[in-house]
């Protein structure tokens, strides 16, 4: 598969109908994401990413249950959207190939198979699912802080062999530093970027996504993520109608009306936020310690369940090394933390069965 033309110097895609589930705590209603579809389509979004947070098949106990069928939300931004079209976010193992074909009968007709930055090779059999539906495709890697630019350009190369059109530097944590960011958006470029377009998905959590993304564009990345109101998980992604108007006074073309993008944002998101995404102490640590951004609420709940700081859950997350799908073990690091406290570490194993 070649990689689509671009109309404009980048594509914004805009992810508050699926990154911004996990701040909605999964519960969007069908008439949140009509009225949002109609909005960034006036705005002249091209690409509008709609699904549960943790993708199609994310709805469960592990990761939230849906509020409404995500299937029916599809369907729903499908019908609203003008020009835009819709893409959703398929993780594997949460995912399925049949929730993909489902996911397109629906009406999207974009991919993003989201893996960890070193598990790229677990993707190829959803690519070449989205090539038959004739899907455009994407590649996330996933908390692309903990893989090298060399490496993360090694895992790029498996997804565009196995006919990705579009490869992102996923900074699920927020983690990267200006100079971080860079040097594997460069090593990206270098790798793939005569095939596939580069893209960049960034979060608040340091206060970096836009200026990162400004990084971004100067090396030649073309693909930027944003979220109205940068409603996401963590302290949110880098917010659409910011990055509008930061490459509108570049002088960037995005194809994107900034004026409409703001109406957006404070006109209909605003009024159904749960929660107003904010760099506060538990965002802030996800970004230093460089946990997954969707572990927030996870551990905040966990947190008032049993009695201990959530930033001391987020931290030894970050210390133990967890990674996008392993929200199960938030359980058990906030029992451990909270057997320390009382001075009975190390919690028995069958204790820690009981509470799962």
């Amino acid at each position: 598969m070649t990689r689509p033309a671009l109309t404009h110097d980048v594509r914004i895609i805009d992810t508050t109908l699926r990154d911004g589930s996990h701040a909605m705590g999964h519960r969007f209603t069908e008439d949140q994401v009509r009225s949002t579809v109609r909005a960034l389509d006036r705005a002249g979004v091209e690409w509008i990413e709609v699904s549960h947070g943790d993708g199609v098949g994310g709805s469960s106990f592990n990761y939230g249950f849906s509020g409404t069928d995500e299937m029916d939300l599809i369907a729903a931004a499908a019908e609203e959207a003008g020009r835009a079209r819709i893409a959703v976010l398929l993780v594997p193992g949460i995912g399925t190939a049949d929730d993909l074909r489902r996911a397109h009968a629906a009406g999207a007709r974009m991919v993003r198979v989201a893996t960890h930055c070193t598990e790229a090779d677990i993707s190829p059999q959803y690519f070449e699912v989205a090539r038959e539906l004739g899907m455009e495709t994407c590649g996330f890697l996933m908390m692309a802080h903990r893989a090298e630019p060399k490496v993360l350009a090694e895992q790029a190369r498996i997804m565009v062999d196995a006919g990705c059109q579009s490869v992102y530097v996923t900074d699920s944590a927020g983690a990267l530093l200006m100079h971080e960011a860079r040097e594997r958006f460069e090593a990206l470029v270098a790798e793939v970027g005569d095939q596939a377009w580069v893209g960049y998905h960034g979060h608040q959590n340091m206060s970096l996504g836009v200026a990162n993304s400004v990084l971004g564009q100067q090396a030649g990345v073309r693909y930027f993520d944003g979220s109205l109101c940068a409603l996401g998980a963590g302290s949110g992604n880098s917010p659409t109608e910011v990055l509008g108007a930061v490459f509108d006074r570049l002088g960037v073309r995005t194809g994107l009306d900034v004026a409409s993008l703001l109406d957006a944002a404070e006109d209909v998101v605003r009024p159904y936020l749960p929660r107003w995404p904010k760099m506060d102490r538990n965002a802030i640590v996800q970004g230093w310690a460089g946990v997954y951004s969707s572990f927030l609420l996870h551990a905040e709940r966990a947190a008032a369940r049993y009695g201990v700081p959530a930033q001391d859950i987020l931290r030894r997350c970050g210390e133990l090394g967890y990674v996008g799908g392993q929200e199960d073990m938030i359980i058990d690091v906030a029992v451990q933390l909270a057997a320390e406290e009382e001075g009975t570490a190390p919690v028995d194993e069958r204790e820690k069965e009981a509470v799962r």
